[in-house]
């Protein structure tokens, strides 16, 4: 930077002048020997000595311009450039009715660096019309002129919620202010951290947020959003303990205002909704819920809520799993996975639902990603949990490619003794070969009954000894090698011949099912 070069030899002399401004009477005077000592001060880069130098010429003789802009030289060297602004912009008004091209040149350049693009072309013109062929001005100008440029593709691409294109052209513009060494706008960090949540990248949004209160630790706005972004990621006491900064800071501040009351909503019906579900009251838990989710909403330039949204939409699924509304529970998990992936809760209730879905690999699937993610988010008794739940799901694989004996009787894995034999009943009847049915469907409720009947079989099978519990049974297909005669004897009466080499049953079986309750 250019500051105005005193006589040489008077600044050498100047060096060994103990100034006592209190014995002298000429302080214009005194005022630039300071100066020339500020200006020995610059050359030899001693930035910080030159500018205290400065602010006392300031002090002794307010009305010289060129204190001012020889400080802000001081400043800028320091890249200090918004204290340097400030200067130009004084020494500017100081010079408004002589205005010097070397002033504007330092003060658009200030402008430039603090990303005003609108004043420093201002700046400019005004340089250009005094001097159509100023070099500086006019490379200055392409500067600025190709900045203004990014922020027009920023705003263009962030209004059509191109977050990417958004996202290129602000790096773009932090890119030109680095170039001159300047001071980032706020306001630019803040829609860096608005472009993020957009994106749903909520650790750079959370790292972006604290670097901005940390530049401005002061701003309503800053703390604002910085509230948005712990309530978006599910934070939301030190979300609240934000916004209420925020509004000591500006009671007015209608962003922070409508924050603080949708924060406290949504908490209020998430915990009416816990309460409703621990009691069992599942429709109006389920309710809770949507209300909540209502309140958080699904913005795109909110990251579609967050992971706040993501733990509601679970906990909704939750609630519909227990009413056996699956399909809706899924929806919502899938949802839930898609803004939070890593949540373990989400996927074990995905993993639940296709378990009931009879989805056996998806689920196993899921629950193996579940203790992944337990092991680092959970506790020890979630990673057991689900290690358990993992377990029977495997042996529920292993099932489903024998003989699944609560689907032959057509009963849930939880079924009672009398819900197994009212089944066993009904489909008894349903595959008597007397009735029209197939004799190998019948053989399979017997085999069904046979095992469930009996709560130790029932248990080993259930763990999945299907092999041993085959091996206890005998012969005839698990039915401990009893003659069908015996069986259908069972059902009324014998009568039938029948060749357990599968040549099938007579037809003068003459029993009756009433005795029986069938």
């Amino acid at each position: 930077m250019e500051v105005d070069q005193p006589d040489v030899d008077h600044a050498e002399q100047l060096e060994t002048v103990d100034v006592q401004p209190e014995l002298e009477e000429d302080l214009i005077k005194l005022a630039e020997k300071v100066k020339e000592k500020g200006n020995t001060a610059f050359r030899s880069k001693r930035f910080t000595d030159a500018i205290e130098s400065y602010s006392r010429a300031i002090v002794l003789n307010p009305a010289e311009p060129t204190y001012l802009t020889n400080r802000a030289a001081a400043y800028m060297a320091l890249k200090k450039f918004k204290l340097a602004l400030s200067d130009c912009q004084q020494a500017a008004n100081l010079q408004s009715e002589s205005p010097s091209a070397k002033t504007l040149i330092r003060l658009a350049r200030c402008q430039l660096s603090t990303g005003s693009t609108t004043p420093a072309l201002s700046t400019l013109r005004a340089v250009l019309d005094l001097e159509p062929n100023n070099t500086a001005a006019l490379q200055l100008q392409k500067k600025v002129l190709e900045l203004e440029a990014h922020l027009r593709n920023f705003q263009g691409a962030k209004s059509r919620q191109d977050w990417a294109m958004a996202r290129l052209a602000l790096d773009k513009c932090v890119q030109a202010i680095e170039a001159e060494g300047g001071d980032i706008p706020i306001q630019w960090k803040l829609g860096r951290i608005e472009l993020e949540l957009a994106r749903k990248n909520w650790d750079a949004a959370g790292v972006a947020a604290s670097e901005a209160l940390r530049l401005e630790p002061t701003s309503p706005d800053v703390l604002a959003l910085r509230g948005l972004v712990l309530f978006l990621t599910a934070k939301t006491a030190q979300a609240l303990q934000h916004v209420q900064s925020a509004l000591r800071l500006d009671p007015g501040h209608e962003v922070a205002q409508r924050l603080r009351k949708r924060i406290k909503d949504v908490e209020r019906l998430k915990e009416e909704g816990n309460v409703a579900f621990k009691a069992g009251r599942l429709q109006e838990a389920t309710e809770r819920y949507s209300e909540a989710l209502d309140r958080i909403g699904e913005e795109d330039k909110e990251g579609n809520g967050g992971q706040i949204r993501a733990i509601l939409l679970s906990n909704r699924a939750t609630t519909l799993v227990k009413l056996e509304q699956y399909e809706e529970a899924l929806q919502d998990t899938e949802e839930s996975l898609r803004l939070y992936p890593a949540s373990f809760k989400a996927l074990r209730t995905r993993a639940r639902i296709n378990l009931h879905l009879e989805k056996y690999d998806t689920a196993i699937a899921d629950f193996k990603s579940a203790i992944e993610q337990a092991e680092f988010e959970g506790n020890d008794a979630d990673v057991k949990a689900l290690r358990s739940e993992l377990k029977k799901a495997e042996l529920a694989l292993k099932r489903s490619k024998s003989k699944d004996y609560y689907k032959i009787l057509g009963v849930s894995k939880e079924a009672t003794e009398v819900e197994i034999k009212k089944a066993y009943r009904r489909e008894s009847l349903k595959h008597h070969p007397d009735k029209g049915g197939e004799e190998e469907k019948f053989k399979l409720v017997v085999e069904a009954h046979s095992v469930l009947s009996d709560p130790h079989r029932r248990q080993r099978y259930d763990m999945g000894d299907d092999e041993d519990v085959m091996d206890s049974m005998g012969g005839m297909n698990g039915m401990h090698g009893m003659d069908l005669n015996d069986i259908f004897a069972q059902f009324g009466g014998g009568g039938f011949a029948f060749r357990s080499g599968g040549g099938g049953f007579s037809s003068n079986y003459s029993g009756g099912y009433g005795q029986y309750g069938f």
